[in-house]
């Protein structure tokens, strides 16, 4: 789960003056999360307690607990978090698919998992594409904890999805711009992943493709662990930009989905 929050940490100071290469400081004094942390957070306490009918409810108090994150909420979201009664509204945002980390580890079968990735979405992301990006980062998540190799990745996300994965970063990058949708956000991230070496590498460069970086690379980070597993150093200069009451309970979830 920390591998989201640091994608989002790191790619927070460059969503609205991007890098367009793999060399810059991870973290600096600017680094901070964003709505993705906030997000991931609430569906990670969702998963917790046993997926119920309560996501609305979870995601609500995070937001409201947290109105001001880096970067600002999404007009629509922020207008859902007031709402006295929120109804999804048909987004197809990046959203659903940066906060869906904690679906990814929690389910022995890909049908689960692909089950409870649709539940995070539709509360807001009820449209077709907003509810594929979801389920498609969820379900790297849910090959790579489960040992699959990246061609087996690749393969089965192209053939489920539709996602276009046969480009590289360096296609990518030269006119790549900023893009909200999950289907010009989630494609790009996993060939981030695909293309990368280790963590680090991987959040590199998914920043370094510019667009909505804290996004970018908060998707990246997500895979990217469940695969590689994140470096020390990386998992506590996060911890300690987080709030007491996040890291206490991205913590829990690992003991409780990821210390096997």
């Amino acid at each position: 789960m920390l591998g989201v929050t640091i994608g989002d940490i790191v790619g927070s100071r460059f969503e609205f003056a991007n890098n367009r290469n793999t060399k810059f400081d991870l973290f600096d004094k600017s680094s901070d999360f964003t709505d993705d942390t906030v997000c991931s957070v609430a569906v990670a306490e969702w998963v917790l307690s046993g997926c119920g009918d309560d996501l609305v409810e979870i995601m609500r108090m995070w937001g409201n607990r947290y109105p001001n994150p880096v970067g600002a909420y999404g007009f629509r979201f922020g207008c859902w978090l007031d709402d006295d009664n929120p109804e999804p509204y048909g987004s197809w945002g990046n959203g659903s698919a940066m906060r869906v980390s904690a679906v990814g580890w929690a389910f022995r079968t890909l049908e689960e998992t692909l089950e409870y990735a649709k539940k995070s979405a539709e509360i807001t992301h009820n449209h077709p594409e907003g509810i594929k990006g979801a389920q498609a980062v969820a379900a790297a998540i849910f090959w790579a904890r489960m040992g699959k190799d990246k061609a087996f990745i690749r393969e089965q996300i192209t053939e489920q999805f539709g996602y276009d994965l046969n480009m590289t970063c360096d296609e990518i990058r030269p006119h790549y711009q900023f893009d909200e949708s999950c289907q010009g956000t989630v494609p790009q991230a996993i060939v981030a992943f695909l293309e990368s070496v280790d963590f680090e590498h991987a959040i590199r460069l998914a920043v370094s493709l510019g667009g909505d970086s804290d996004t970018m690379a908060a998707i990246t980070g997500s895979v990217a662990e469940a695969f590689y597993g994140i470096p020390q150093d990386l998992r506590e200069q996060a911890l300690a930009i987080l709030p007491r009451d996040m890291a206490e309970l991205l913590l829990r979830f690992e003991l409780s989905f990821q210390a096997a």
